[in-house]
């Protein structure tokens, strides 16, 4: 077997961005994810992936198995000290003796989840994100946690989680909207226009009420980079409507209403409410392509035992004093005629299909298989590209 080094041009390193998009719908204490119905598999009674609808499952793993079949994470506790990082020195130290078995669970998933804090009640979700708001108050006023405009420790405010799996490194800025429904018509509509994080109420049946139903304010902001959605519109969107959005008697939508039953703990039906969210992500992928060169006059040997004539021996000859391995062993000649009574010229040619990508240490990290197999003849040259993830 050949081992080549790639030389300074073989290597080129690149980094791939995307964008890709990602929408939501809410309905009924349902989240719906890239309009992903529920898919039943053959053995397992829930969805497929073994996670509810609007959910993603992390490597997929435990596709259709039964709830006594599921693979999981598992640690022997010894000497090395390795645990789980989500497992506390304490419980690790107190729970556990020496050769016990730490298991975990599969599969790990992540969707949109609500959270919803009325006037004056306790929120510590949004005060925890005070600091990244007041950063972001350059971009906006409406960033700022106390203002005129509003009091986000006190005042009504509805919080949209985005896990990071979805979206990537950050939120693409003027991507983000999100659409109230009732009864299947829209009511509002609000986007990032401005590509400032201020969501703006720019359609949808409230805008055509004016200005006094939200038409043209901005009705929470985006953090980009953290995957939050803050909501402090707290107009009526549909002065004619109401249901029991607050899980108590029957009120008027508001967007601090919006995402109601994204996984959010609720259980009371709002039948004539629906949420869309829409935004695009943004992921960077460092590529590494590699062009693997096989030159004029290598390449042309194989160690595969039906590269010589057939009815030879290939042994070589061995004593206390060295080994020589045979020196007239005939190559088979593959070279194919144009005529079945013809037989062509012999030359030395391979089949390549294979090439494996080593380490420094000479460890195989790759390896690359062709659909076909590529001639190799000695006269010829050729080069591989060959991209790799990293």
């Amino acid at each position: 077997m050949a081992y080549y080094q790639f030389g300074p041009d073989d290597l080129v390193f690149n980094i791939l961005k995307a964008n890709p998009r990602v929408q939501f719908f809410v309905y009924q204490n349902a989240v719906f994810f890239n309009n992903k119905p529920e898919i039943i598999g053959d053995r397992s009674t829930s969805n497929i992936n073994g996670v509810p609808p609007g959910y993603i499952s992390l490597y997929e793993l435990n596709v259709d198995r039964t709830a006594n079949d599921l693979i999981y994470p598992f640690i022997t506790k010894n000497g090395s000290l390795t645990t789980f990082s989500t497992m506390s020195t304490r419980e690790f130290n107190s729970d556990f003796q020496y050769g016990d078995t730490i298991t975990g669970s599969y599969p790990l998933s992540a969707s949109i989840s609500k959270d919803y804090f009325a006037q004056g009640q306790s929120r510590i979700k949004i005060d925890a994100l005070q600091n990244t708001l007041n950063y972001y108050a350059p971009l906006s006023k409406h960033y700022q946690y106390n203002t005129s405009l509003g009091d986000k420790s006190d005042q009504e405010i509805g919080l949209v989680s985005i896990p990071s799996i979805f979206y990537g490194s950050k939120i693409e800025k003027g991507t983000v909207e999100l659409n109230f429904y009732i009864s299947g018509t829209l009511a509002a509509q609000l986007k990032d226009i401005n590509k400032n994080g201020e969501l703006i109420q720019v359609g949808g049946a409230a805008n055509d009420l004016g200005a006094s139903n939200g038409s043209g304010s901005v009705a929470g902001v985006v953090l980009y980079n953290e995957g939050f959605i803050v909501l402090t519109g707290s107009w009526d969107i549909d002065p004619d409507h109401t249901e029991a959005y607050t899980g108590g008697g029957p009120t008027n939508p508001k967007w601090t209403f919006f995402a109601r039953g994204a996984n959010d703990g609720t259980s009371t039906s709002i039948p004539s409410s629906s949420y869309g969210l829409k935004f695009s992500g943004s992921t960077e992928t460092p590529v590494l392509t590699m062009f693997a060169n096989a030159d004029r006059g290598m390449l042309n040997f194989s160690n595969n035992p039906t590269f010589v004539s057939h009815s030879q021996s290939i042994s070589g000859i061995t004593s206390s004093y060295g080994y020589q391995e045979p020196s007239t062993v005939l190559i088979k000649n593959t070279v194919s005629g144009a005529y079945s009574d013809y037989n062509e010229s012999f030359k030395k040619q391979t089949f390549i299909s294979k090439i494996g990508i080593y380490d420094e240490d000479m460890n195989l990290i790759a390896v690359a298989k062709l659909a076909t197999p590529v001639k190799k003849t000695e006269e010829r040259d050729l080069t591989f590209k060959l991209k790799l993830d990293i």
